[in-house]
């Protein structure tokens, strides 16, 4: 099933509302391939549809991460993001402290010894997520950032 369809039959299932504005947020959401903000999405939304507000989208945002479009991410600075979940492969995060970048990483060594912590302690693993704080190489290679620091 596509991420609309699974939608809508979530939406059916709560006995939610289907709204136009509901499949704008959602199409444009999976149209941007990146971690957002409630925010960020809303003004990528207002672009075309300037009648859907910020609430809406909030709300709708709160409903995806539900039915299992998307996750909420919440990293060390406070602000919530929201990612794709539905069809995108488990990564962790390399996160920059400067500039916020957000990187999606993959790695089976480290995956393979999440797994081999967990069942050694006796933990039936459930989900795991790692966040990796530190400065990108831009960052790092500033001007600015090399006389200082």
């Amino acid at each position: 099933m596509n991420e609309t369809a699974i939608f809508q039959q979530f939406l059916a299932d709560k006995n939610l509302k289907h709204s136009r504005k509901r499949d704008w947020i959602l199409e444009i959401f999976l149209r941007i391939e990146k971690h957002l903000t409630a925010e960020d999405l809303w003004s990528a939304v207002r672009k075309k549809h300037p009648s859907v507000g910020f609430a809406t989208v909030y709300r709708t945002m709160k409903l995806l991460c539900e039915s299992g479009m998307c996750r909420e991410l919440i990293f060390d600075d406070g602000t919530t993001r929201y990612e794709h979940k539905y069809g995108h492969e488990h990564h962790d995060h390399l996160i920059c402290t400067e500039c916020g970048r957000c990187l999606e990483v993959v790695d089976e060594k480290i995956e393979r010894l999440q797994e081999h912590l967990m069942k050694h302690h006796g933990f039936s693993p459930q989900y795991h997520r790692m966040d990796l704080y530190g400065v990108c190489k831009k960052c790092k290679d500033r001007p600015s950032r090399r006389r200082t620091g």
